[in-house]
């Protein structure tokens, strides 16, 4: 079947980091033509995209990406991705996060561009449950982001829609910082992981759901100016998660568990998977047993491949 993304001009900012790999590489599968961008160098196996390197924060270098490409649909995943609170990320978030963002809201505003799709955080404070700070830079950064993308469409009428996206997880996420590869590389090379108190209630998502999702935010009627939730509408705590992960690899090693301290103010919040699916039709396929078993198992191949990579100690 004949994709409606099939030979469109396609932009994905932070096409290199854990979501923004898996969306290119769908996109290409769906025969659109993927322009990549991101901060760094190409790397060697990305791919047919075409590559761009910039620094988004940079104005100048926004128009001069979205002035040659002229896309059709911008997909805007870059993104400093620390949600510690920590204030040396106030600057980096506020840069890479919402400098960014507004730089390439601008641009895409004095274009012919048929749908912007920004990047939402399930820690943004939500003002209806009382909510009326950020918990940390990155949550701040986001909040922020996604207000000025309400103003351009109620101001500007520009088609962007949001999507507030959840905890993504699976194959590929080289940020070993992250819950679950640190835990399972852990595990599997035989080490204890150090976790916090584990209580905190989380909606894990798997990360082809959420590029499903994001193609359906490209593709659906109707939903400029909105918020769409990309999750699974189920909490599991980090415990929860941890216990899996231990009994899936089965390498007689435990966490410890109140090792760290739990981050402050952290939000629990749940996706709203019935009001996205009356709108773009999209729900998640994959079940977290099944989920965590394809993430095991891939970090499992790397391990064994390339041991130096991925060998959590690095951290």
């Amino acid at each position: 079947m004949r994709s409606c993304l099939d030979g469109q001009r396609i932009l994905v900012t932070g096409a290199n980091g854990f979501i923004g790999s898996h969306l290119c590489l769908r996109l290409c599968q769906e025969g659109a033509e993927v322009h990549a961008v991101y901060r760094s160098r190409r790397p060697a196996d990305f791919g047919d995209q075409c590559w761009w390197q910039a620094d988004l924060a940079d104005l100048e270098q926004v128009k001069k990406i979205v002035g040659e490409v002229r896309p059709e649909v911008i997909f805007h995943l870059a993104s400093h991705v620390k949600g510690a609170p920590g204030i040396e990320h106030v600057l980096p978030t506020f840069r890479s996060n919402l400098q960014s963002t507004v730089n390439l809201l601008i641009v895409a505003a004095e274009t012919n561009c048929r749908r912007v799709i920004l990047t939402g955080s399930l820690a943004e404070p939500d003002v209806e449950n009382g909510e009326t700070f950020p918990s940390a830079p990155y949550a701040a950064a986001k909040w922020a982001s996604s207000g000025y993308a309400r103003m351009f469409h109620a101001l500007y009428k520009l088609p962007v829609v949001i999507a507030r996206v959840f905890m993504v997880y699976g194959p590929g996420q080289m940020d070993f910082t992250k819950l679950i590869p640190y835990v399972t590389l852990s595990l599997l090379q035989g080490r204890t992981p150090k976790i916090s108190s584990g209580e905190r209630l989380v909606d894990w998502i798997y990360v082809s759901d959420v590029v499903d999702g994001f193609l359906a935010l490209a593709q659906a009627g109707g939903v400029d100016g909105a918020t769409l939730d990309l999750g699974t509408g189920e909490l599991v705590s980090i415990r929860g998660i941890v216990e899996q992960l231990v009994i899936s690899i089965g390498a007689g090693v435990n966490a410890e568990f109140g090792a760290l301290p739990d981050r402050p103010l952290e939000p629990t919040r749940l996706a709203k998977t019935a009001e996205t699916f009356a709108k773009i039709g999209w729900k998640p396929q994959v079940p977290l047993q099944d989920g965590l078993k394809r993430t095991v198992d891939w970090y499992r191949g790397k391990l064994e491949s390339s041991p130096d990579i991925y060998n959590v100690t690095q951290v």
